[in-house]
């Protein structure tokens, strides 16, 4: 039987491109070699290389464990769609919708999902759009990833000092309600009817809350799966997770992050192309579900197959 020619499309323009050359390396070392021929092309440098293998046939499905701006945000999407080649992942709207925080929450608005209040700013904002915040605030670039630019502020020296920080990652920030509970993550797998795997609970050790070095280095977070939390509780975020999937349209598997506080969830974000590293959360509610790294990947790609 002939094997399918994957593209892995890893590194990428962002912020986040040595964590996205992580990702890629991983699926690729856990892709299986009997069933797949592996390709690696990171499009920072490779872009018309990988084009020119497409064109000539080479490559049968692409996936993309590119993060951030150029990978998450439906650009690249955009690409593999024009060049007619399916792909690992949620489509163009779907990664554009989600990779922005504003309009995920606006479009969220209509099903009664629970947020934190927030206001987006540009870089030329009135002043007076802060006169109604309350203390403490959660500042993040918009189109943004992985906790870069995101900061805590307590008062309004602090805020001045995070808004000038954030706006060096992005010029569309959020202003959110800091609300400190419990750190949920909820993966979910499937296109037209997904399913949602284990729920994780994210304790950083040290950090206020899960950053970049949370996320990334070894022994920086405790991650427990199943979520000790009650069975209700559970179902409900699940199929928060499972609603907020399908509203915006997402494939393959996405991620949904919440903050549980006096026995409410509070929606934060959405990831159409989560982290596959050795200490990412979805491979480990996968493999709590029963699902191994390797037929995780089979079931991504068999979804990204479908018609």
């Amino acid at each position: 039987m002939k094997k399918l020619s994957i593209a892995i499309l890893y590194g990428g323009f962002s912020e986040e491109a040595g964590i996205s050359i992580k990702t890629g390396k991983k699926i690729a070392e856990n892709l299986d070699k009997k069933k797949y021929q592996v390709f690696l092309f990171n499009p920072k440098t490779e872009l018309g290389k990988f084009i020119k293998a497409v064109n000539a046939k080479k490559i049968d499905l692409a996936f993309p464990a590119l993060h951030g701006p150029f990978g998450e945000d439906g650009k690249i999407q955009g690409l593999l769609e024009i060049l007619g080649l399916p792909y690992v992942f949620s489509s163009v709207l779907a990664s554009s919708l989600a990779m922005d925080k504003e309009r995920t929450k606006k479009i969220l608005k209509t099903e009664k999902i629970l947020m934190p209040r927030s206001v987006a700013i540009e870089k030329n904002y009135h002043e007076d759009v802060l006169g109604k915040i309350k203390w403490p605030v959660v500042v993040k670039p918009i189109f943004q990833g992985s906790s870069f630019g995101v900061f805590v502020a307590r008062h309004r020296k602090e805020l001045e000092a995070a808004i000038r920080n954030a706006f060096k990652f992005g010029a569309e920030l959020m202003i959110e309600d800091y609300i400190k509970g419990r750190e949920i993550t909820a993966a979910i797998l499937g296109n037209k009817e997904p399913q949602a795997l284990p729920l994780i609970e994210i304790r950083p050790r040290g950090a206020e809350f899960f950053d970049f070095q949370s996320k990334y280095e070894p022994g920086a977070s405790d991650e427990i799966c199943p979520a000790p939390i009650s069975e209700k509780l559970s179902k409900k975020i699940q199929e928060q997770a499972v609603r907020i999937h399908k509203v915006l349209g997402c494939r393959g598997i996405t991620r949904s992050d919440f903050i549980i506080k006096e026995g409410q969830s509070y929606f934060l974000e959405i990831n159409t192309i989560p982290g596959m590293t050795e200490t990412s959360l979805v491979p480990l509610s996968a493999a709590i579900a029963g699902l191994s790294f390797p037929r995780l990947l089979d079931k991504l790609i068999t979804l990204a197959l479908e018609k």
